[in-house]
C-alpha cells in the first residue's frame, strides 16, 4: 500500500500541470466506472483445513455521487462470482459471493487531469451456491454463514481525457469472512479479505 500511494504521489506530480485540467463544475454530480479487477484473497482460517479460495479477475461497476467536488459517495457492484473452495490446496467444493459494497470517498483536487480519492466503507457479501464434494458432505456435513459484513478501505486516482471522460486505477482492501460449521456445530472462522486491484473508465455527467 506505501509503494501504490507513493506511485499515486508521483504521477500527481508529473500531471498536476496537464492541458486536460477539469473543474469539478464541469460536468455533472454522478460516474459511472467500469473495471477489470483482480481479486486477491488473504485466505485466513482458525478450523485447521487451511481453507482457501481461487484468485481471479472479476468485472465491476460502480457508481459515484459527488456531493461536491471534494466529497462523494461510491457504490460498487459485480454479479456473484464463483470460487473453487479448497483445503491444504485440494478442491473440496465451491462457492459464490455477492460482495456489493458503499464507500464515502475524499477527492483531492487542483491537480489538473490527475484526480486522486481515498475511500471507506462498509461491505456486505452474500455466499450462495455452496457445494461441497460428496465425500467432504458425508464425512463432515460441512456449512457456512450466508452472510458477511465487513470494513472497506480504497485509494485510487482518475485521469482526465477529456471533460467527461477519465481512466481510473483503484485499489480496494474488503473485509470478508464467515463462520464455518461441521455437523451444525462452529467449527472456526474463514477470513477471505481480499485486495481488490482494478483499472478501467469512468465516464461523467
Amino acid at each position: 500500500m506505501k509503494k501504490i500511494l507513493l506511485a499515486i504521489a508521483a504521477v500527481g506530480a508529473l500531471t498536476s500541470g496537464a492541458a486536460f485540467a477539469q473543474t469539478s463544475e464541469a460536468a455533472g454530480p454522478f460516474m459511472v466506472r467500469l473495471r477489470a479487477v483482480h481479486l486477491d484473497s488473504r485466505n485466513h482460517d482458525t478450523t485447521g483445513l487451511d481453507l482457501s479460495i481461487n484468485n481471479k479477475w472479476i468485472p465491476e461497476v460502480d457508481v459515484s455521487y459527488f456531493f461536491t467536488p471534494n466529497f462523494a459517495a461510491e457504490l460498487i457492484l459485480t454479479y456473484p462470482q464463483k470460487h473453487d473452495l479448497r483445503a491444504g490446496g485440494d478442491k473440496i467444493g465451491s462457492l459464490k459471493h455477492l460482495p456489493p459494497t458503499l464507500l464515502g470517498q475524499y477527492h483531492f483536487t487542483g491537480m489538473g487531469a490527475f484526480k486522486p480519492y481515498i475511500g471507506a466503507g462498509i461491505n456486505y457479501t452474500r455466499f450462495s451456491s455452496v457445494r461441497f464434494a460428496p465425500a467432504v458432505a458425508d464425512a463432515l456435513s460441512p456449512s457456512i454463514k450466508k452472510n458477511s459484513w465487513g470494513g472497506a478501505l480504497q485509494v485510487g486516482f482518475d485521469y482526465a481525457i477529456d471533460k467527461n471522460w477519465s481512466l481510473n486505477f483503484d485499489v480496494k482492501k474488503v473485509y470478508i469472512g464467515t463462520d464455518v460449521y461441521s455437523a451444525g456445530t462452529k467449527v472456526g472462522t474463514f477470513k477471505v479479505d481480499p485486495v481488490l486491484i482494478g483499472v478501467g473508465v469512468g465516464y461523467r455527467f
